[in-house]
């Protein structure tokens, strides 16, 4: 896996990173840091994907266990050091999938199989910072689409 980053010059702090799958995604820093605040900052980006790499694992599991799943959402609610390097030192995982007749039991599997096996991104988060999740079943009469 690569990834390329470039600055997007002396007048701000913009940067563009390019993956090495040929996706961009921009970040930016506030004012008062010497940006002018036109994107993510690099520390939400990584949260971001954190919350991206768990929802990912989720609907996966719960998919292959021929769930009808028509729904995910993680809202990740983080704490930071105070002093440098201000890494995360707190995130709470508040999950809701949605989909129909799930068991919640499932669904808590699978979100602790993900935290627990799966997600490299809150694995490496995990050595810093103390992880907790909540979750929400809501049942729907939805089929999921094919």
């Amino acid at each position: 896996m690569e990834c390329t980053i470039n600055w997007g010059g002396p007048d701000g702090m913009l940067f563009v990173a390019q993956t090495g799958s040929g996706h961009i995604a921009a970040m930016d820093g506030a004012v008062e840091g010497g940006g002018h605040n036109l994107a993510p900052r690099p520390m939400e980006m990584l949260l971001a994907g954190t919350g991206g790499c768990t929802a990912y694992d989720v609907v996966l599991i719960l998919k292959r266990g021929r769930h009808a799943v028509t729904g995910c959402s993680v809202k990740l609610a983080a704490e930071r050091a105070e002093t440098d390097p201000k890494v995360f030192t707190r995130i709470h995982f508040a999950f809701t999938v949605t989909g129909k007749k799930l068991p919640r039991a499932a669904v808590e599997r699978a979100v602790q199989l993900s935290h627990e096996k799966y997600c490299s991104a809150s694995a490496i988060l995990e050595k810093t910072a103390e992880l907790t999740f909540s979750v929400e079943v809501v049942d729907t009469d939805e089929t999921p689409a094919a």
